[in-house]
């Protein structure tokens, strides 16, 4: 059995359904030239493409 990548695992969450999400870069600093919208859209969770899927699921499991 392998280890755990801890810097996946912390980055990404595996959803009920077995979908991989993950949150959206940017939104840590210089957030007053950042627009409303834009601020709003890296608020919400980003499902990982499936290309990367399966890779990412077999670091963290």
């Amino acid at each position: 059995m392998q280890k755990t990548r801890k810097s996946v695992a912390k980055r990404f969450k595996v959803t009920g359904s077995g979908k991989l999400t993950r949150r959206k870069p940017g939104h840590r600093h210089l957030l007053r030239n950042k627009s409303h919208k834009r601020l709003k859209a890296m608020g919400k969770d980003q499902s990982v493409s499936k290309g990367f899927t399966e890779m990412y699921k077999q670091a963290i499991l």
